[in-house]
């Protein structure tokens, strides 16, 4: 099949293709006597395996670890376990960071609602952004 019936059966644009062969994600396919590139039933596969593994969040660095593995004929789950739990342990963090921030927030715009309008002079600063200076 050529790469637009490839890019549709997949779910992808054509340039997306041509981009992870550019970067050793996808094979080189053959090439049809015309020059045109001439793709069988598994880059299908690998396209939307791909495709999906990037919806988990895995990084294309990482989507290439994988396929690495698989194409030595390795087993990939081990790894692709780790690379997830890694994701699991980032966006732990980043929730207990937005908590954090948002407690902060609360607390800001709650001492915000007790400050006099008329008190903020400073042609510069907010009192309220200010007053934050004092709870940190």
């Amino acid at each position: 099949m050529r790469i637009g019936e490839l890019a549709d059966a997949a779910g992808v644009n054509t340039k997306t293709v041509r981009y992870y062969e550019s970067i050793d994600l996808m094979p080189e396919p053959d090439r049809t006597p015309a020059g045109y590139r001439d793709y069988g039933p598994d880059a299908i596969e690998r396209l939307r395996f791909i495709r999906d593994s990037q919806a988990t969040g895995l990084t294309l660095a990482e989507i290439q670890s994988v396929l690495e593995l698989k194409d030595t004929g390795a087993r990939a789950c081990h790894h692709t376990r780790s690379l997830l739990t890694e994701h699991i342990a980032g966006i732990a963090s980043q929730i207990h960071q937005l908590q954090s921030a948002r407690r902060q927030l609360l607390e800001l715009a709650g001492r915000a609602a007790d400050l006099d309008p008329s008190d903020c002079t400073d042609p510069n600063r907010c009192q309220v952004i200010d007053s934050h200076r004092h709870w940190s």
